[in-house]
């Protein structure tokens, strides 16, 4: 049985997420966000950094939210939301999945630990202006991509629009989407889709009743 450590939010809905489409059985376990608990070593055996998430298939654990995508995919995918091994739309496939958490979410990254650190009064307008302008080139390279099709890769949603939505999601909370009316549409799109929508449903652990 597959078990993902999540908190809502983090990147743990892109793992969660997946599961869903794919109609993988598997189990959610919430945990707590507090830095106590992430910082505890009962967490650190599944995530040596104290971040979110972690996952398990028996035996194995994993920490890092793209590597456990893959993972999955060519695991129990069965060819399932992804392109053809080899060939250049695989090729673009990890481009747009590597772009979304190696270069674009780690701006919306900076933003969310500068608020945190600071707090919303304290926050250096110059730091948050940079991180802003890096977020919106970001954006704007999914807006060109996006041009005259619903998908990263065309008509077809992969994996890719998985890494990529999740960004697409924390950017919207910091950056204007009026300027990107390509990559609001996509987000409409993505965030129709039943499986995202049952991922962020899912509550933290003092939301439960």
């Amino acid at each position: 049985m597959l078990t993902i450590y999540h908190v809502p939010m983090t990147r743990s809905v892109r793992v969660v997420w997946l599961c869903k489409e794919l109609q993988l059985p598997h189990e959610v376990t919430p945990i707590s966000f507090s830095p106590e608990y992430r910082n505890s070593t009962e967490w650190r055996r599944r995530n040596p950094v104290g971040k979110v998430p972690a996952m398990t298939d028996g035996y194995f654990t994993m920490f890092e939210s793209g590597a456990m995508v893959q993972y999955l995919l060519d695991r129990y995918g069965d060819g399932r939301l992804q392109p053809e091994r080899a060939t250049q739309s695989h090729a673009l496939y990890l481009q747009w999945s590597w772009f979304a958490e190696a270069t674009f979410a780690r701006p919306i990254g900076e933003l969310v630990n500068h608020r945190r650190v600071f707090g919303e009064t304290g926050q250096i307008p110059a730091v948050v202006a940079e991180m802003k302008g890096r977020v919106q080139l970001c954006l704007q390279a999914v807006e060109d991509a996006l041009r005259g099709q619903r998908y990263l890769l065309g008509e077809g949603f992969t994996a890719a629009d998985i890494m990529m939505g999740y960004s697409v999601m924390l950017a919207q909370r910091f950056v204007s989407m009026d300027p990107y009316p390509n990559a609001s549409q996509y987000w409409q799109l993505l965030s129709a889709r039943p499986a995202l929508q049952e991922t962020l449903e899912i509550k933290a652990p003092e939301d439960k009743v």
